[in-house]
């Protein structure tokens, strides 16, 4: 099993910043890729951001320029710098991890952006 701690998800005003993180920990064998999505209510889960083992990173066009996903591959930690929040950012984020095949969740963190 494979155990995913977030944090970082607050309550910001339009035009601010957060970080999230999310450690992972247990059976490690070969982490190929870890990503953010959200969801905010009504909608479905969508992806954010990904990256793999390699460094290469994806984002959804909403969040290009916008917000920044780096990994640190001895920790086993994913990152999601968010700047420029807007409101319809504001979501419930969560953690997702591909170890050797297997996705595993976290069990989200909720970002509110609002004035």
């Amino acid at each position: 099993q494979v155990q995913l701690a977030e944090s970082g998800g607050g309550l910001v005003q339009p035009g601010g910043s957060l970080r999230l993180s999310c450690a992972a920990s247990g059976s490690i064998f070969s982490i190929n890729r870890m990503a953010w999505y959200r969801q905010a209510p009504g909608k479905q889960r969508e992806l954010v951001a990904s990256i793999t083992n390699g460094g290469r990173t994806n984002y959804a066009d909403s969040v290009k320029g916008r917000f920044t996903i780096s990994g640190d591959n001895a920790k086993n930690t994913v990152y999601l710098q968010m700047n420029s929040l807007k409101p319809e950012d504001t979501a419930v984020y969560y953690c997702n991890v591909n170890n050797n095949g297997r996705n595993y969740w976290g069990q989200g963190t909720q970002v509110t952006v609002s004035s």
